[in-house]
């Protein structure tokens, strides 16, 4: 924005008007970020954002314009109170967080760390799109085979389930692997599936 409209806006922001303090901030918020960035220390980052600060100071000037307690003679007056405001809202921020900081300590990595027995999601999701492929690419009429060595049956227990032949479960669950193989690239998460 340029000096003549900062001028505009400051009149208007004087009245108490919503709309004229909003675009205040909005003008200023990139700068009063920059100021926080700063002077952010990199143990701190953690904590906080360089907007929790800008975002705060906000909320505690529209209360203030919104009363009409607050006046400000010129554009230049404004700015240094907003840059004021914003870097006395960091050193309490600060405050406030430095004993933490002082006294967080990262957790020794003992080798105490237990894998999860649970797949990851990227796993559950290969799973379940190679599960969907498997359906479309067989016969209704097999979806029980499948189902049966999903839950981990062998041949000879699914044969006997179906009144199959050892033999021809093989073969079927073969030519499914085979046209399975010649529809989509291979995939290791989805030969980890267990299917």
């Amino acid at each position: 924005m340029n000096d003549g409209s900062l001028e505009a806006l400051l009149d208007q922001l004087n009245t108490g008007s919503d709309d004229a303090a909003e675009r205040t901030f909005l003008t200023y918020e990139p700068y009063l970020r920059k100021v926080v960035r700063r002077l952010l220390p990199p143990n701190l980052r953690t904590k906080f954002d360089s907007i929790d600060v800008v975002q705060s100071v906000y909320c505690d000037v529209l209360v203030a314009f919104r009363a009409r307690g607050m006046r400000f003679t010129s554009v230049a007056q404004l700015r240094s109170f907003l840059i004021t405001a914003t870097r006395n809202r960091f050193i309490d921020r600060v405050r406030q967080h430095q004993t933490a900081v002082k006294l967080e300590r990262p957790l020794p990595d003992n080798g105490l760390a237990v894998p999860s027995a649970q797949p990851r999601p990227s796993e559950s999701a290969a799973a379940a799109e190679l599960w969907e492929r498997l359906l479309a690419l067989c016969p209704p009429e097999h979806h029980a085979l499948l189902n049966l060595r999903r839950s981990g049956a062998s041949a000879s227990e699914i044969a006997a389930q179906l009144g199959l032949h050892d033999g021809s479960v093989r073969r079927i669950l073969r030519e499914l692997s085979v046209r399975l193989a010649c529809s989509v690239p291979a995939n290791p998460e989805l030969e980890r599936s267990g299917i």
